[in-house]
């Protein structure tokens, strides 16, 4: 074979050369140097993170004659004889495609030989959630009571798969994705140990797109070895990914994020019409929102996006002019809209209908889309996008002319013109009529008298009759209207009960808030005042808070007369 795949050629071979994972080499190491090793292990955990390569290392650590810091030396017989790909000491067993119950019982058959070479004899079960129901059972004795000679290491990225009655059977280790920082450096020992020329931030963005898995990285900087046969750049790193360009991610976003829909569809029908995945442009544009995010809110937010100075200084001009909450919400639309795809027959659809949904916040009512509209209003004010209309060019208002109405029935009645617009509704304006003259042909100069002040003249209120609650109540409201002029006071009087006791008109109600608006000083007086304009000076009315249990006794106390009319029913 030519080549080797980076990820096979740099794999680990002593413990000291594992990326992170020190909470699990502690523990092999220690366990090593004292010879107390368990029958069976679990490790679980993403792909990518070392299981394999340290289950590996410790089958040939365990069986080493002179393991150096819990690492297998290399050098002795039994390293020697492990390292021939004939051995028969270390068997890996793929469970993806050895699954049923017939491999688990000839397993169980041929781990009760002893080992040819070495010490132990190590069983590595990859992917072992794979194994079926009846595999498990026919594992689980084995397992739970091994010979002394055999370990089982198995190693599985879903253990929730895992029965718990093999679980508990187990030593279990948990294996962590792998920071940034260690991903890039180990990717630059990787690129010096190979001679490749790089930038740093094509290393950061090889790193990024990882996400956590080494050989994931070594994996996609195998491909970025190939596509570059020079300096590798960060450019390079994009197309190798399929990443679209950073300025057309930035003109679609831009447009987004300032509310400009028609800029936004332009740029998103410039990406489909060049073939671009709909799948890979939402996940572009999350990442563009993201790094957005980490730019406005981070300190050291160049580090840890590992832009080139000008792409962000740039990102970073745009994330300070957006709110947070206009992040927050296109973010939220866009993840939306990538779980959705799976199911969409119409994905271009569906992404240009996210596109307008995110740069039109005011076809929304939600509270987010309200503070973004707001937002972006303040934004406009700021930058004085809004001119206003000096005072002196402000238009008037001209009311309209109102027409009189005159009426010429005779000489003593009155001249009638119709209430004015801003004049209150219920007052009505007359001017008394003057006798017309009888034209002069030649008048003599006069000194004109100066006009006489219009009189208001009001209809006069009708004096309520005695004994008739219903239309006592009625002129009393007339007249708290006209004299009072209290919209307050007015609501609270039109849900009073009103009915005349012993000659007194009572005013009465079960609130005690409105009772207490009502006796207040001035509404008092203002009460008093109307009552007065329709003939009921002081004592002739009262106001009452009456109960609850009072009025249901009066209710049912004239029930009982509608109802016996001719009896005669007494209070005592």
């Amino acid at each position: 074979m030519s080549h080797l795949a980076l990820y096979r050629t740099f794999r680990p071979t002593d413990l000291k050369s594992v990326v992170r994972q020190e909470h699990i080499v502690t523990v092999l190491k220690n366990q090593i140097e004292s010879g107390k090793v368990g029958h069976a292990y679990l490790f679980c955990g993403p792909r990518g993170t070392g299981k394999t390569s340290i289950a590996k290392i410790f089958a040939a650590a365990i069986n080493c004659e002179n393991p150096v810091d819990g690492s297998p030396c290399g050098k002795c017989a039994t390293c020697r004889a492990l390292a021939s790909p004939d051995n028969l000491d270390i068997t890996e067993i793929d469970a993806a495609s050895n699954n049923g119950v017939d491999e688990m019982r000839d397993l169980r058959e041929k781990v009760q030989y002893p080992p040819v070479s070495g010490k132990y004899k190590v069983y590595i079960i990859d992917e072992v959630h794979m194994l079926s129901v009846q595999a498990f059972n026919a594992l689980l004795k084995t397992l739970e009571e091994p010979p002394r000679h055999a370990v089982f290491i198995l190693a599985t990225t879903e253990a929730h798969k895992i029965p718990a009655t093999i679980l508990s059977r187990c030593m279990c280790f948990d294996f962590k994705l792998i920071p940034q920082e260690d991903l890039e450096k180990r990717l630059r020992f990787v690129f010096d140990s190979i001679g490749k020329k790089y930038d740093g931030e094509a290393i950061a963005a090889i790193a990024r797109a990882g996400a956590g898995s080494v050989r994931d990285m070594l994996s996609i900087a195998d491909t970025c070895v190939s596509f570059s046969s020079g300096k590798l750049t960060y450019k390079d790193v994009t197309e190798v990914l399929g990443n679209a360009d950073f300025d057309g991610v930035y003109a679609l976003c831009g447009a987004i994020l300032q509310g400009d829909s028609g800029a936004a569809i332009e740029e998103t029908e410039k990406f489909l019409a060049a073939g671009k995945s709909v799948g890979m442009l939402v996940s572009d544009v999350l990442n563009f929102l993201n790094q957005c995010a980490i730019a406005r809110s981070c300190r050291g937010a160049r580090e840890l996006l590992g832009l080139p100075k000008d792409n962000f200084e740039k990102l970073q001009a745009l994330a300070m002019e957006t709110s947070p909450n206009a992040l927050l919400r296109a973010t939220d639309i866009f993840a939306k809209a990538e779980s959705e795809l799976k199911y969409s027959a119409l994905p271009r659809v569906l992404f240009e209908a996210a596109v307008f949904k995110a740069s039109m916040p005011e076809t929304e009512c939600d509270t987010r889309s309200l503070l973004a509209r707001l937002e972006m209003l303040e934004a406009k004010l700021a930058k004085g996008e809004f001119v206003q209309i000096p005072q002196n060019e402000a238009p008037k208002y001209e009311p309209k002319p109102v027409p009189v109405q005159r009426v010429e029935e005779s000489a003593d009645e009155e001249e009638y013109i119709p209430p004015i617009e801003d004049a209150p509704p219920e007052e009505e304006v007359f001017v008394p009529r003057t006798p017309s003259v009888a034209p002069v042909q030649k008048p003599a100069p006069t000194v004109q008298a100066p006009a006489e002040p219009i009189a208001e003249k009001k209809p006069a209120l009708r004096p309520a009759p005695i004994g008739d609650a219903k239309t006592t109540f009625g002129c009393f409201l007339r007249s708290l209207r006209k004299t009072g002029k209290n919209g307050v006071l007015f609501t609270i009087c039109i849900d009073l009960d009103s009915a005349f006791e012993d000659g007194v008109f009572v005013l009465s109600t079960q609130s005690e808030t409105m009772y207490q608006s009502m006796t207040k000083p001035e509404h008092y007086a203002l009460i008093a005042q109307a009552f007065e304009a329709i003939g009921m000076g002081a004592g002739s009315f009262d106001i009452r808070l009456k109960s609850k249990q009072a009025d249901n006794f009066t209710k049912s106390f004239n029930a009982l007369k509608e109802t016996f009319p001719t009896t005669k029913i007494e209070i005592k």
